[in-house]
């Protein structure tokens, strides 16, 4: 068969991707191969891959269905990949769970068992079970958008927060998209145009998100090795060191972020701001008077923290553990303190404590008050 010039582009552009995705992949798992972020983009960069192969026009024409079922599970079950993905790319504290195995496992068996068994049968569970695979691309694009939106205004990477917003619309975008296509097409196939466009927006959108990624790598988009620079939570702990981690002599001091610095001091250590149950980033640059960016630069670049809620919670967690260490106070209840330092409730207390510490509040006030 003689190539056309579409079929020619769209081995190009396959080429192309699968090339990128696998040095992306090489990227992810040699320098960050402890990371869930990496190890769920190597994962998510390898999956595409098959996608890629499996959804040539050529090879879902000449491949028995029972061949192409591993080429179909793999690539339906990129849709839960990517979920974990935008998960453990905005989520510092992000940890692998059963479910997310399990999520893609029982993705993947349906799609095999519709392409091997169901599909072009007259079964009676072939519209549920299609039904199933079709709505799972839709459902766990959602999911990706929730995780990336979430927590959007407490993030304080600022290029980060800008990855969040292509990703939420590129990759939403992108399964909706592709969705509608294979819905409008005979028994689901793309046609050698739209192969040749699916394939293309694939590696649009792949080479945008490893651009991004290869160029915040260093700084913004991993977390970094040296831990934050603490604000105290009581007044008679000294001032918050200014000077950053790793001091440049050529860059000259900023006053405005100096005076700014100290406002943020003294609104945490002496007026305890962060006991107020609603405070936001924005509501606490309307406190000082600054603009948002610019008190988020300050927290994140300065200090070292990268989540505005873990900064707030980690002062809270700090006036919470010196009130229990506290033999004065032995007797003032864990839900009392909680509740003092700005904590809502008992249960997000325990939880944020304990992964904080690795002990119950109970158990960290009887080992700092053992012998008192």
């Amino acid at each position: 068969m003689t190539p056309t010039p579409t079929t020619l582009l769209d081995a190009a552009l396959r080429g192309v991707l699968l090339a990128l995705l696998l040095v992306l992949a090489l990227v992810l798992g040699r320098d960050r191969p402890r990371l869930p972020v990496a190890r769920a983009g190597v994962l998510l960069a390898l999956g595409l891959c098959v996608q890629a192969i499996g959804s040539t026009p050529l090879f879902e024409a000449l491949v028995p269905r029972g061949w192409q079922a591993p080429f179909v599970a793999v690539s339906v079950g990129n849709a839960v990949l990517f979920w974990v993905f935008v998960q453990a790319l905005f989520d510092d504290n992000f940890r692998l769970r059963p479910m997310h195995v399990a999520a893609w496992l029982a993705v993947a068996a349906l799609a095999a068992l519709n392409c091997a068994v169901v599909a072009g049968s007259a079964s009676v569970l072939a519209p549920v079970t299609l039904g199933l695979q079709r709505a799972v691309p839709l459902v766990f694009a959602v999911l990706a958008a929730m995780a990336a939106a979430s927590q959007w205004r407490a993030d304080l990477v600022e290029g980060r927060r800008r990855l969040r917003a292509f990703i939420v619309v590129a990759g939403v975008g992108y399964s909706i998209g592709m969705l509608a296509v294979r819905l409008a097409s005979p028994q689901g196939r793309l046609s050698s145009l739209s192969a040749t466009a699916d394939v293309a927006m694939l590696l649009l959108i792949v080479a945008v998100v490893a651009w991004r990624m290869v160029r915040l790598a260093g700084s913004e988009l991993f977390p970094a090795s040296r831990a934050p620079v603490a604000i105290p939570a009581q007044e008679t702990v000294a001032p918050v060191p200014v000077a950053p981690a790793e001091p440049e002599p050529e860059q000259a001091p900023d006053p405005a972020e100096d005076r700014l610095a100290e406002s943020l001091r003294h609104a945490m250590a002496v007026e305890h701001a962060y006991r107020s149950e609603d405070l936001s980033i924005a509501g606490l640059a309307a406190r000082l008077s600054v603009p948002e960016y610019r008190l988020r630069r300050l927290i994140n670049q300065r200090l070292g923290h990268r989540n505005f809620n873990a900064f707030v919670n980690g002062l809270r967690l700090a006036e919470a553990m010196a009130a229990l260490a506290d033999s004065s106070k032995r007797e003032l209840p864990v839900l009392t303190i909680a509740l003092t330092a700005g904590f809502q409730s008992i249960g997000p207390f325990n939880r944020a404590f304990k992964a904080a510490t690795g002990l119950t509040p109970t158990e960290f006030r009887r080992q700092k008050l053992a012998g008192s």
